[in-house]
Order: C-alpha cells, then structure tokens, then sequence
C-alpha cells in the first residue's frame, strides 16, 4: 500500500531510494478513495528508526493508508529532537473523539519494570481501552504485546534471566490463520527482550488463539478470536543491523550479554549479518493490513465503534 505520511517526514527518502511506495500529503489529495486510517503509538526510543522500519512493511499495495504518530505525553522522550516530535507526532487528547481503521502499539525498553511501574501506564491503559470502540484491529509488538495481554486479559510476563536475542525458526501452529496466509512451515523472526509469555496462559483465555510458537523464543504470535487484537513478541520489522547495533548499545554500557542467536555468519559480530526473516515480515504485516483490516473495517470510518 502506498503509505500517506508528511512531506517532509524522515522516512521518505530513504524509502523512496529502496523503491518503496509511498505517497505525500499532496499527491494522496488527488486520489479520490478513502484511505485507510492507521495510527502507530511509538514507545521506542529510537522513534525516527522504528518509524521508518513500521512504514517500510506496510507499503507497497493498490490502497493509500494514511498514518498517523501518536506519542505519550506523560513521558518526556530524550532520544529524539523535539521538533521531529512537535513537527509529525500528535497526542491522544487530540485523537481521542477519532476512529482508526487500524493502530500499532509498539514495544519499548521497559520490559524489567512492573508494568505499573512504567511512567505512561496509566496514560497507555487509558489508549489501551480506547482502542476497543474506536479502532478496528491493533497490532501490538513485543513490550506492547505483553501490556496489552496483561492490560485486556490478565496475562502475566515472566522474567527470561539472561536477555532473549537473536534469530528464531517459528512453527505455524494454526496454517488456516490468515494472519499467516502464504507462510512456509517454518519461518525466522527477530527476538530482543528480558520477558515472555507463556503459552499455557494464552491457552487459559478461550477470547485467545495461539497462532505461532518458537522452540527457543516460545510465543511469537497470538490473536483475540474476533480479529480485532494481533499481538506478536518478536521484532519482524528489525532491520539487518538492528540486533547488532543494539548489542553493541549493551556492550558498551558494560551489560553483560551474550552474542545474538543464529545471527552473525560463525557467530562473529564483527561479520555483517545475513537477513533471512524480511520475506516473512513482509508478508505478515501486509496480511494484517489486508485480511484483519481492509477486508473487515467498515467504509464510513464513523461507524468503526458501532460495528464492534
């Protein structure tokens, strides 16, 4: 889907140079259909990087789908210039008397903290119930899968120990699903975080369905059996560098942290790592989008909290 996003957005260059579809405010003003209406809650500190990585797998298809930045404000962000934030991000006083096609939650590093020990709790439950009448499907990442499955569900998150990182082979557990609709058996995603959920919880809540486990990782995959809840713990947005990167983050903070999994060639990190898990991203995002929104919110985007 061709993405709508701001002139002057970032992203837009680098996405354009990699031929990614994606349209400005000025040229989606031409095109006389409704786009699809997403909104991205982005709790990663790294936010112009996670912005470019989210737009990046929901491009590139017939429809416009038009994103929106939502920040919190109950938590000052200072990995990012202000003006990106004042220039492109909203707030949810702002938003809140507004309906969504679809919304992504995403993960944030505050996985060793209680979740009602994170500053913007509060402000996330608040969006968290929100999304139950104005958005049709929300996509939730890692850190935010886990909130929203302990927000709606009561689902606790275990401390993992040692820091979960890597490359993972996964296992389609329900190939009907269409969130997995042209998936091989097997498949690898990104992992990075402290915590986990596990699978005999999940299967506790008959409002849930286990989608994709991994024998390492554990749970990957997981959805409210009316479509309108997707959570995932892992990271299949990551760029080939980010685990790297982030490893070298923890190094030099004097974190003692074990090499990423199944992700430098001879388990060398001073070798590039090869990427094996961008196909299968891509497909699942674009699956979401197309079968757990498009094909399920109504036309007139009003009538997205009547019709749940």
């Amino acid at each position: 889907m061709p993405i709508k996003i701001p002139n002057q957005l970032p992203a837009t260059p680098i996405l354009e140079s990699e031929n990614i579809f994606v349209m400005t405010e000025h040229r989606a003003m031409q095109q006389d259909i409704r786009p699809l209406r997403l909104l991205l809650l982005n709790l990663m500190p790294t936010k112009i990087v996670t912005e470019t990585q989210l737009l990046r797998k929901l491009s590139n298809s017939p429809l416009q789908v038009e994103v929106e930045f939502l920040q919190t404000i109950s938590y000052e962000s200072k990995n990012v210039d202000p003006e990106h934030l004042a220039s492109f991000y909203t707030s949810f006083d702002k938003v809140r008397d507004s309906h969504y096609d679809g919304m992504i939650i995403t993960g944030a590093p505050v996985e060793n903290l209680e979740f009602e020990d994170v500053d913007y709790w509060q402000e996330l439950c608040e969006i968290m119930e929100w999304t139950s009448n104005n958005v049709y499907s929300t996509l939730h990442i890692c850190w935010g899968a886990q909130a929203a499955l302990y927000y709606h569900y009561k689902i606790p998150k275990y401390p993992l120990g040692p820091k979960l990182s890597g490359v993972y082979k996964h296992n389609v557990l329900r190939p009907q699903s269409q969130l997995f609709r042209g998936f091989d058996d097997e498949f690898y995603i990104p992992h990075s975080r402290y915590t986990e959920i596990r699978e005999d919880d999940i299967l506790a809540v008959p409002e849930l369905e286990l989608l994709s486990v991994s024998e390492e990782a554990g749970v990957f995959a997981v959805k409210s059996t009316d479509n309108r809840r997707v959570f995932i713990t892992g990271h299949p947005e990551y760029d080939s560098d980010t685990l790297a990167l982030e490893y070298k983050r923890d190094i030099e903070k004097g974190l003692s942290i074990d090499i990423p999994k199944n992700y430098f060639p001879n388990n060398d990190p001073t070798v590039k790592p090869h990427v094996y898990w961008r196909a299968h991203a891509q497909l699942m995002y674009s699956n979401w989008l197309n079968y757990y929104v498009y094909q399920s919110t109504p036309y007139d985007i009003e009538k997205v909290g009547a019709s749940l």
